[in-house]
This record gives C-alpha cells, structure tokens and sequence, in this order.
C-alpha cells in the first residue's frame, strides 16, 4: 500500500480543519498521525476530516472525524463545509450525502460559495447528552464556576449535537472572560462523562448572538460550527430570540456570520463558508507530510 495520500489544509470561519483523502484504503489515520500533525505549526488543525469510501448505499462517503489530541470527535460543522467544498471542486456536483458517527448528514454548496449542512436534530435527554446527573430540564442546569455567591459563569444550556454541549449566557462580550483557564475545568467536569464543548453566548438581538468556544479535544478555538448550532438553539429554546439567527464567532478572523436555523422540523442547518488553504501528501500512520509544489490545488 502506497504510505501517503492527499491532504488539504483548509479552514471554516478559522477553523483549522485538514481534510486527508483515505478513499481506497482500508487504514485510519492513527491518533499519533494526529498529534504529530498538531505539533507542526504549518498543520496544526483543530479537526482532522478524513474522508472513507461510502459504508452505506445512498451515502457519498464515511468522514472519520480526529480533535488534535488524537481523540475521535463525532461531528464537526466547520469540518464538513470544508469536505463539501473539496469534494465540490473535484467532482463539480453541489450536493452530498456523509455518514458520521453522530448520524447521516446533507450537506450542498450554494451558487455563491456559502454551505449548507443539516446538522441533525438537537438531543435535550440529560442520557442523551450525556450528563452525569439526572435534570427534567436541561436548559437550565446547575453548574456554575466562581464564588457560590458571585459565580463567574453558571446554570448552562446542556444538549447534544451530535456531540455535548454547554452553553453559558453571559451579559457581556464573550471575549472578555478568561475562557483559556476555564475552559479544562468545565470541559472535563465531572457533570460530563464523556466531556463536553463549552460555548460563552451574548445576545445581541432578537436575531443575533455572539459566541466563543472551548472545544472538547482540541482547546480554545477560532470557531466551533456544532457550539454555533447548539448557542442559536438553546436561544430560541429559552425565548432569547427567534428559530433562526447569524452567529457572530467572536474569536474568528473572519468576520463572515453563520446562519443557523432550527427549522419546524426540528433539524439545525448551518450555512457559513470554508476556504482552501493548501494541499500535500500525508502519511496517515506517522503524520509525515510534504506540501505539493506551488501549495495549491483546487482539488483533492
């Protein structure tokens, strides 16, 4: 078996995504792959999305999705954008058809570049998440950091997109909380077994948030396209605002909203961009890699 195959480095609202092609093999990309590429400044990605050949009929591809800790993470939104406007460029079709972990999802790119991805049906069960503690009413739970009679951050939006998720509103620019040093306390708290993403939301109108992400298996983050989902959500769960909104990553350097809307259906679609970086070859055992001569390709 050749040892490399191709990969891109892309992004999603900053997002550090590489997008590895493991079409025609039966091999994963390994957890040591993965740290070894986050070592590397010029690889270091947030998501690894490693693109398998269809286990399903009517399904376009299997995506195995790594954090950089080598962890395996069951979706990503920015992620899939990127996978979207990869397989776009080489096959020239719009629409798509994945399977993850956390389910099947559609996903199709517009005339003006933006993506789309239906993300799935939100999960609010505290089993479903999953939580450690039973609660009737997981928009609200009892969780706080800080002085018990002056907390920091408390009584979070618990869900699951796919994968857990926390949701603390604040009253002020999500920027302006230590996010960094809170973060591991709340993404490894024993409320959540198996972690969990914690996102600071601000409100800022009926039809706007403002959000920041620490995200389960890869840190402090530029943007977290299932944190996005899971804030705009819990929004219109707790009357914040109405069931669709653009998302304002306040940590992303670009300064493109998402739209999330969470249709009568119940299923969340994101609508945001993606952008490709550069392509080369990877090793998926090892992370060795080279980057392809002039560093750009438009497709896989």
């Amino acid at each position: 078996m050749v040892n490399t195959v191709e990969f891109a480095k892309m992004n999603g609202l900053g997002n550090k995504i590489l997008v590895i092609d493991m079409r025609g093999r039966k091999d994963l990309v390994t957890p040591e792959a993965a740290i070894a590429l986050a070592a590397d400044a010029e690889t270091a990605f947030d998501q690894i999305m490693a693109i398998h050949d269809p286990k399903l009929e009517g399904t376009d591809a299997y995506i195995d999705i790594l954090n950089c800790d080598g962890t395996k993470a069951q979706a990503c939104g920015n992620g899939t954008r990127c996978v979207v406007q990869a397989l776009a460029s080489e096959t020239g079709r719009k629409a798509f058809t994945f399977q993850t972990v956390a389910g099947i999802l559609n996903a199709s790119e517009h005339e003006d570049g933006m993506i789309s991805v239906d993300m799935g049906l939100p999960r609010f069960r505290w089993n479903d998440i999953p939580l450690a503690e039973e609660f009737h009413d997981t928009s609200r739970i009892e969780l706080q950091i800080g002085p018990i009679d002056d907390p920091i951050l408390h009584s979070p939006a618990a869900m699951s997109m796919g994968n857990p998720h926390a949701v603390f509103w604040v009253d002020r620019d999500p920027m302006t909380f230590d996010l960094e040093r809170f973060g591991p306390l709340l993404e490894s708290h024993p409320m959540f077994p198996e972690k969990a993403n914690i996102t600071l939301a601000q409100v800022i109108s009926e039809g706007a948030l403002r959000t920041r992400t620490f995200e389960r298996g890869a840190g402090l983050t530029l943007a977290c396209g299932s944190a996005a989902c899971a804030a705009a959500v819990s929004a219109a769960r707790t009357g914040r605002t109405g069931r669709t909104v653009e998302i304002d990553v306040a940590s992303s350097p670009v300064r493109i909203p998402l739209k999330i809307e969470w249709r009568e259906d119940n299923h969340v679609v994101m609508t945001g961009p993606a952008e490709w970086e550069w392509s080369g070859t990877v090793d998926p055992k090892t992370g060795t890699w080279q980057r392809d001569v002039g560093g750009e390709k438009a497709a896989l």
